[in-house]
């Protein structure tokens, strides 16, 4: 396709899958459960972090999650409650996961002001990769289990961090049709980058928008590029496009 006709292309799709009936099926619905900013950030961070799978069986974990947090998080988090947890399992994230997981973001809202505050504190002027890579090490500043590591992504590593980069859209992104929840209001949505799988890497070679074959962070680079030259202000508007074409049209 020439660029006008995929970004037309893109658009329409995007508009297509971009719809507040997108939010049923997807991870989304659990911090949309939520008002509280804080209720919002952690119940989406540990969504996220259990975003692999089978997508009905990450819905069903996260909702048990809240339910054993009280559906309060902050609060059950803050209340130093992560022991009062003793059974859950999402694959390979364990209860001695989670346990870690709680207390870490104890220590987070404690010590550095909460999750917003160290993406905007790390985010470069043109991405918030780098800032992710900070994320990850802060979170591990305090005593925790070497297997644990594995479960936060770090894109200087050459990780394409999917999860992550799918939690920051949640959070940044400004969606004029109510998915994204758009509440970290100091970062803009121009640096984020598209959570990128099997999925949308399959459809997005097969639109020339990268070329690299692995889905790493290399290849997210090619596709950043690629999508802020069709939207540099929202450029992940274009996930919609991609995830939608590869999961519900098998394009």
């Amino acid at each position: 396709m020439e660029s006008e006709e995929l970004k037309d292309f893109l658009n329409q799709k995007a508009d297509l899958y971009n719809r507040s009936e997108f939010i049923e099926t997807d991870p989304i619905r659990i911090p949309h459960r939520f008002s509280q900013k804080e209720d919002i950030e952690i119940s989406g961070f540990l969504t996220a972090t259990l975003s692999w799978g089978n997508r009905k069986m990450i819905i069903r974990n996260a909702e048990r999650l809240m339910e054993l947090m009280g559906n309060s998080p902050y609060d059950f988090i803050m209340e130093s409650k992560s022991g009062h947890i003793d059974d859950f399992v999402h694959r390979t994230f364990n209860l001695e996961d989670l346990h870690f997981f709680l207390r870490s973001l104890r220590n987070i809202y404690a010590t550095h002001g909460g999750l917003e505050s160290i993406f905007k504190t790390y985010a470069t002027k043109d991405s918030l990769q780098p800032a992710i890579h900070h994320f990850k090490r802060l979170f591990f500043e305090i005593e925790h289990p070497q297997r644990t590591t594995k479960h936060v992504s770090d894109p200087i590593k050459g990780s394409a961090a999917k999860r992550i980069n799918m939690f920051l859209r949640w959070m940044v992104r400004k969606d004029q049709m109510g998915v994204d929840l758009g509440i970290w209001k100091s970062l803009s949505p121009s640096l984020l980058s598209c959570p990128l799988d099997v999925h949308t890497g399959r459809v997005a070679r097969k639109l020339d928008l990268m070329k690299r074959k692995s889905n790493d962070a290399r290849a997210l680079q090619e596709l950043d590029q690629s999508l802020r030259a069709l939207d540099a202000e929202d450029p992940v508007r274009y996930d919609f496009a991609l995830f939608g074409l590869g999961v519900f049209e098998g394009f």
